[in-house]
């Protein structure tokens, strides 16, 4: 077992104090966006070697010997690499409106990039490396966010709201949002309906300059003189947030398109390949395959593609996909999204409980963000306080997770392994 130093992202939009809380750390006086815990290339953690006393990227460390880091069935599945990235993400303000790509479109992408001969570091490179990037994440914190695209139907109830209010105020209804409810009304019936509207109505934001800029202020202002949110508060409040920090994007009235969510502490929702998202605010613990590759539809600076962004969404409406826990017959809490490259386990530790076995199938890593832990397995055992994280090779399995000898507090810990 290896005890691990993971680097943190300073993003604009993370908390100054989240994640330094959690974890019991100073705080750095920057915004801390995400611990990375993994062997991504990008930020990969530090293993501290025992055997020598060395400290050596993780991603290094693994080259040595994968098939006894990773396991060989692993390594058959997804290469000589750690297939999962494990973050503890701290959002103070909305991220980026995105999509990630699919495996086929990720290894594509790539290679067309690098044929081009755009340099890895590029600002307008969409594709970072060659993998996929399904994700999870399970709340910590209450945790805002917008998560694919809800049915026609519900956008158009909140657009004939706005309408009506318009009305009201005998203040002329913006082109734009017209537009919007034709595009919504004009689908035909069932699913495949629902996309084809939902496409022209994402197109026509996505591309719509300034004429989306100048409805959106509109809208706005309508929103802050009074206009009555009715049933529609959290999508409307969302819209006069996000258009405060990024004024006339068409981010913020894309917003309007896609599912408004509110995870509780222990809650979870899984994103598959082109489902469009943003996080507006909370901590979690977000794990991923182990990708940075991120195309942006709005709400930040960067670079955003929108030919590419349109080849890469899933315009069908999905139900909230929310992430139920599965209790095995070794009480193992488990969270499963349908990927194979990770699984999310949850350990809380009390006084009086014994030890919880890890899942774990090929390689693991820990976090332990309250009280301290023993990890005890028949080659080794490590001691992980708070804050503390670790990279657990397939060939320690099996691993059993005690609470830390002399304990009297309880001890919440997470542990990642592949879903295989």
């Amino acid at each position: 077992m290896y005890q691990l130093e993971n680097v943190l992202r300073d993003y604009a939009w993370g908390s100054t104090t989240a994640i330094a809380a959690l974890l019991g750390r100073p705080e750095s006086g920057r915004p801390e966006a995400e611990l990375w815990i993994g062997a991504h290339s990008g930020s990969p953690s530090v293993a501290h070697v025992p055997e020598d006393g060395t400290d050596t990227p993780l991603d290094a460390l693994i080259s040595r010997d994968p098939e006894h880091f990773l396991g060989a069935d692993s390594v058959a599945r997804f290469g000589p690499r750690l297939p999962f990235l494990a973050k503890v993400l701290a959002a103070a303000e909305p991220l980026s409106l995105q999509v990630h790509p699919s495996l086929e479109q990720a290894r594509a992408g790539f290679a067309r990039e690098n044929d081009a001969g755009l340099p890895a570091d590029a600002a307008n490179r969409n594709y970072r490396d060659d993998n996929h990037k399904p994700e999870m994440i399970f709340a910590l914190t209450p945790f805002e966010a917008l998560c694919g695209f809800r049915p026609a139907a519900a956008t158009r109830g909140i657009l004939e709201h706005l309408v009506q209010s318009f009305g009201t105020a005998r203040i002329p209804v913006p082109v734009v949002l017209s537009g919007l409810l034709e595009d919504l009304s004009g689908g035909g019936d069932g699913e495949g309906g629902d996309s084809e509207a939902l496409q022209r109505a994402f197109r026509r934001l996505i591309t719509g300059g300034e004429d989306v800029a100048e409805a959106t202020s509109h809208v706005v202002s309508l929103l802050k003189s009074g206009a009555p949110l009715a049933s529609y508060q959290a999508e409307l409040s969302t819209v006069v947030n996000l258009d405060s920090k990024y004024p006339g994007d068409p981010g913020v009235l894309i917003s309007l398109l896609l599912n408004r969510i509110s995870l509780q502490p222990g809650e979870a929702v899984y994103l598959p390949a082109g489902n469009v998202h943003a996080y507006l605010h909370g901590l979690g613990v977000e794990v991923m395959a182990s990708s940075d590759n991120v195309l942006r539809g709005g709400l930040t600076p960067k670079f955003v593609d929108v030919p590419e962004l349109l080849r890469t969404i899933d315009f069908k409406p999905v139900a909230v996909p929310m992430l139920d826990a599965e209790r095995t017959v070794l009480d193992q809490e488990l969270f499963r999204p349908p990927f194979e490259e990770f699984q999310l386990q949850r350990i809380e530790l009390s006084p009086e409980d014994g030890p919880v076995p890890l899942a774990q199938s090929g390689a693991a890593v820990v976090i332990v963000v309250s009280g301290a832990v023993y990890l005890d397995s028949p080659k080794g055992d490590l001691e992980l306080g708070r804050g503390g994280s670790a990279f657990l090779p397939a060939a320690e399995a099996p691993v059993n997770v005690h609470l830390a000898a002399g304990s009297t507090e309880p001890a919440l810990a997470f542990a990642v392994t592949t879903g295989l």
